[in-house]
C-alpha cells in the first residue's frame, strides 16, 4: 500500500522514533537495572517520612541498606512523585514539628443587618485548636491589635511562634509589640492563605456552623454569638485534626445499660446538639 505524506510528517515520525529508540536503550542499558516494586515503595516511604531529604540523602540511606541503585534513578523517581524541593512541604514540616509552640492570628469580616461591616480578630493555638482570644470592632487599627495582644498574652503565656499574614493592620507597631514579648513572627507569603490553614479552617467552621445561619445586629450581638460558638467549639464539637476529640478533650461516654436513653442537648439555639446517655428513671 502506497501512503503519500508530507515531508514534515516524515521528519516528525523520525524525531519520535529517535526519542523512543534512545528511551528504550537507556532503560535497558547494562548497569542501570529497572527499579523493582520493593525499591520504588521504599523510596516513596523514605521520601514521605523525610520531606526535606533529596535524592543524595535517600540514595545514601538505600546504599547503607544494601540496595545497589544509581542516584540518578532515585532522582528520576522522586521527580515522578513530585519531590523537587517543594517549599510547601518544608512549611508543613515546620508546622508539624513546632505545633505545640505555634499560634496564629487573623481577621475576618461579618456584615450586619444594616450592611455595616464588622471585623473579627482572633488568635488560635495550633496545639489543640484552642481559641486564645476573640473580639470584634467596626474600626480595626494596629493600635487595637496591640491592645488585643496585651489581653491575649498575659505573662508567661506567650507562644514561641505567631503566624500572621501581610495585612497592613499588622504593621511595625504590632511587630515591635510581638518582639517585646519574645514571640518569633512567621509571616505567610503573599496571597497564600493555606500557610495559615489552621486559622482559615476555623473561620470556615465558624461561618458554616453559625454565621451563615444568623443575622448580626451589632458588635455586642456578634461578640455574644461567637463567644457562645467558641464555648461549643471547645467543649462539644469534635475535630478530625484532633483524632475525633474536642480541644478541651471531651471524654468518651459509654452506654451503661440497655435502659439508658439518648439525650440531645441543644447548642447555639438549637443549630447543633451534643448527645449523652441518660439513665431512665
Amino acid at each position: 500500500m502506497l501512503l503519500i505524506v508530507k515531508p514534515d510528517t516524515v521528519a516528525r515520525w523520525h524525531r519520535a522514533g529517535f526519542r523512543f529508540y534512545w528511551r528504550m536503550l537507556c532503560r535497558h542499558r547494562p548497569g542501570s537495572p529497572k527499579l523493582t516494586y520493593e525499591l520504588r515503595e521504599l523510596i516513596r516511604k523514605i521520601a514521605v517520612e523525610n520531606p526535606t531529604w533529596g535524592a543524595p540523602k535517600i540514595h545514601r540511606e538505600l546504599w547503607k541498606l544494601g540496595f545497589e541503585v544509581g542516584e540518578r534513578s532515585v532522582s528520576r523517581y522522586l521527580a515522578r512523585l513530585g519531590r523537587r524541593g517543594d517549599p510547601s512541604k518544608l512549611w508543613l514540616t515546620f508546622l508539624k514539628n513546632h505545633r505545640d509552640g505555634i499560634a496564629a492570628m487573623d481577621f475576618f469580616t461579618v456584615p450586619t443587618a444594616t450592611f455595616r461591616l464588622l471585623y473579627c480578630f482572633f488568635i488560635i493555638s495550633h496545639d489543640r485548636r484552642t481559641i486564645l482570644h476573640f473580639n470584634a470592632t467596626e474600626h480595626p487599627t494596629s493600635q487595637r491589635v496591640v491592645q488585643q495582644l496585651r489581653k491575649a498574652f498575659p505573662e508567661d503565656t506567650t507562644p514561641r511562634y505567631l503566624i500572621l499574614d501581610r495585612d497592613k493592620k499588622f504593621d511595625n507597631e504590632v511587630t515591635e509589640m510581638l518582639k517585646s514579648l519574645e514571640i518569633r513572627i512567621k509571616r505567610t507569603a503573599f496571597r497564600s492563605p493555606w500557610q495559615n490553614g489552621v486559622a482559615e479552617r476555623w473561620v470556615g467552621s465558624c461561618r458554616r456552623d453559625l454565621l451563615d445561619h444568623v443575622i448580626v445586629f451589632n458588635e455586642a450581638h456578634l461578640r455574644r454569638l461567637v463567644r457562645d460558638y467558641i464555648r461549643y467549639y471547645h467543649e462539644d464539637r469534635t475535630h478530625d485534626g484532633l483524632g475525633k476529640d474536642t480541644p478541651n478533650r471531651r471524654p468518651i461516654e459509654q452506654r451503661k445499660n440497655q435502659t439508658a436513653k439518648l439525650l440531645a442537648l441543644p447548642r447555639l439555639g438549637g443549630l447543633h446538639h451534643r448527645y449523652k446517655w441518660n439513665l431512665a428513671a
